[in-house]
């Protein structure tokens, strides 16, 4: 009789194993995908077992609760990844190039300015507004963004993923320098010295070429502390850090793989943010209870109306108008292969703001967390608005380059 192989449920992982998943957690499409999972999920805990759902956000661990842990600790590693990507573009990427990086950067800002100032004609117009909320639609989610176009739309250029990487990317750190500046109160200086003496630390490793985890992890910690101490928002020490990481490989003795700190650390550090930090973030961020005061403000709160408007019409007319306007009136030019209807497809897709612009609910509103909870909710409404739309504007562009090339 022949013996049955034994199937174990719990084995130990193989290395090749986990270099498969963190492989997997580095593409859009999957991080983009564990986000939207995330986010279902909160909607449904929240609404299903509300109890149980606020319990749980705010359950104190130390000096924070869980939510203020994922909010100010865990996104701080998202932040960290977006600052070395924007390290590596604005130092050997399209950014480091003004010429190519024209369009896209002057369509992030007005795909930034255009939102927010519908938002403040809204809420400054009508009775009751809430102005302080500005800054919720100006940001894209660049997961998000990217695993929609991933998804839908595979047959459009590589340069329209460029684009929208450089749109998301610039819209990115404008972000960055709104929670910073905007969201900064009682600013503590001896906590934000603290902060420099650890960049300028982080600087000198650099500097020297200085290897080893077990000095960049406990700095970085102490700089997260300290900026968490200093008044400025956590998340600011992981943009701070990113971008005073080199760049460029200046050690040949270590070879041509080795690559520079920026790559190897992205490497590292993505599936972390795709796979853990952001979608429990959207876990304990999401969670709005569809209550009908929540269902009736979608209709009669300025503050809900503003980001909705904002980021389904304010980023399409920013991103479109800033690209149409840039090409026009100067050198600039978009890539050959691109169309402007592609463009305007893309621009669409910029309204979909959904880490960053839940993170800026909770800071704008965050003395008023039933109007945190009706944001969060217009932020989720307008996000799927905004993909839907972009979704059906793409797969057109897609048939119509289909019927192009067979003609």
């Amino acid at each position: 009789m022949p013996l049955r192989k034994r199937i174990v449920l719990f084995g130990r992982t193989s290395d090749a194993d986990a270099r498969s998943v963190a492989d997997v957690l580095r593409q859009e499409t999957a991080g983009g995908a564990l986000i939207l999972f995330a986010a279902a999920v909160a909607l449904i805990w929240a609404n299903l077992g509300p109890d149980s759902y606020r319990t749980l956000a705010h359950l104190p661990i130390g000096p924070l609760d869980l939510h203020h842990w994922t909010a100010d600790g865990l996104l701080t590693i998202f932040f960290f990844v977006a600052g070395l990507e924007l390290k590596r573009e604005f130092t050997v990427g399209s950014l480091s190039r003004p010429a190519n990086a024209l369009v896209p950067v002057v369509a992030a800002l007005c795909g930034m300015i255009i939102p927010a100032l519908i938002y403040l004609l809204i809420n400054g117009l009508a009775p009751g507004g809430h102005p302080q909320g500005w800054a919720i639609p100006m940001a894209t989610d660049i997961a998000f963004a990217l695993a929609v176009l991933a998804v839908v739309a595979p047959g459009l250029p590589a340069s329209l993923r460029a684009f929208l990487l450089t749109l998301a990317i610039v819209d990115d750190l404008g972000a960055i320098l709104v929670i910073a500046v905007a969201f900064t109160a009682d600013l503590q200086p001896l906590w934000l010295l603290g902060v420099v003496a650890c960049a300028g630390l982080w600087v000198l490793l650099q500097w020297r070429r200085i290897r080893g985890w077990y000095l960049y992890l406990p700095l970085g910690i102490l700089c997260w502390w300290l900026t968490l101490s200093s008044g400025i928002h956590a998340t600011i020490a992981g943009v701070l850090l990113g971008l005073l990481t080199r760049a460029r490989q200046g050690d040949r003795s270590l070879g041509s793989d080795a690559g520079t700190p920026v790559d190897r650390w992205e490497h590292l550090w993505r599936p972390v943010s795709a796979g853990v930090a952001v979608p429990l973030f959207a876990l304990f961020s999401a969670g709005v209870t569809l209550s009908p005061d929540v269902l009736r403000s979608m209709i009669t709160e300025p503050a809900v109306i503003g980001i909705v408007a904002g980021l389904v019409l304010g980023k399409t007319i920013g991103v479109f108008g800033g690209a149409a306007l840039t090409a026009r009136f100067t050198r600039a030019q978009l890539a050959p292969d691109l169309r402007w209807s592609e463009v305007f497809s893309v621009s669409i897709l910029a309204g979909i703001g959904f880490t960053v612009a839940l993170l800026i609910s909770d800071l704008a509103f965050a003395g008023t967390p039933e109007l945190a909870e009706q944001a969060k909710g217009a932020v989720l409404f307008a996000s799927l608005l905004a993909a839907v739309l972009a979704t059906i504007s793409l797969r057109r562009r897609t048939a119509s380059r289909r019927r192009a090339e067979s003609d």
